[in-house]
């Protein structure tokens, strides 16, 4: 079985520089070319930088990524979302019209004789109690609905101000260390209890491929900086660049 992982892309229904013109475009042509290739591909958060879905309404600007996405569900991949702290507040549009399956925190699947753990990874940090209690509010059903009573236009203007606030809060190099600690020391004792043997996450940003004992901690970067992303052929993970060439790149094995 052949696995894409990717993550962090922040996709922006209000791009705000040509940065966000450019990797929502490299996004996108990536996302054409992996038409074919992959048995599952794994969306591991923050894909969306705001996701809602109503009962008739979608995101329009969103069309060029959900487009791309169901070419892929089309040429056979299975496409799997484990929702990230941006976009969580899942309707059934991606469930229904692209044959997605949804998970809100984590899933396990089994391949080539190897237990692989997703998810994003915001819950296992080390550093951000703030963050934990913002995300059990912001998570619950009743704040899901008074959002889903609000006009789309005015909600997703509200919703963009929360999104661009935790997106440019600002994060020492000692605290952004600590976060990346604590996502590989949640992984190596998944890992240790044999409860997976890879742990693939993003939320930190930092695309990194990280053998312990037995297994592998792999995260998926982001498309942002390093348009990054993983690779599991045959139970190893790989990590790899999209240039902005449109040239695939090894980076890491």
């Amino acid at each position: 079985m052949k696995i894409l992982a990717l993550s962090d892309s922040h996709y922006k229904f209000h791009p705000h520089s040509p940065e966000d013109h450019e990797n929502a475009r490299l996004l996108v042509s990536f996302l054409h070319q992996a038409r074919g290739k992959y048995d599952l591909i794994a969306l591991v958060g923050d894909i969306f930088d705001l996701w809602f879905d109503g009962r008739y309404t979608i995101v329009k600007q969103y069309f060029p990524l959900l487009k791309a996405l169901a070419d892929l569900h089309e040429s056979g991949a299975r496409l799997i979302f484990i929702s990230g702290n941006h976009d969580f507040w899942f309707g059934d549009f991606l469930t229904s019209y692209l044959g997605m399956e949804i998970y809100p925190d984590v899933v396990t699947i089994s391949a080539e004789g190897r237990k692989i753990r997703f998810e994003h990874g915001d819950t296992r940090t080390v550093n951000d109690l703030r963050y934990q209690l913002y995300r059990k509010v912001v998570r619950l059903s009743a704040v899901k609905h008074i959002f889903s009573l609000l006009h789309p236009d005015f909600a997703l203007s509200l919703g963009t101000l929360f999104s661009r606030s935790s997106r440019s809060r600002k994060e020492n190099p000692a605290l952004r260390a600590a976060k990346t600690k604590g996502l590989v020391s949640y992984a190596q004792s998944l890992i240790r209890k044999g409860k997976a043997d890879i742990v693939v996450m993003g939320h930190s940003h930092i695309p990194q491929v990280e053998q312990l004992g037995d297994g592998y901690y792999a995260n998926c970067g982001d498309w942002i900086s390093h348009h990054s992303y993983i690779e599991i052929n045959e139970g190893i993970p790989s990590l790899f660049e999209y240039n902005k060439q449109n040239v695939v790149i090894q980076e890491t094995k």
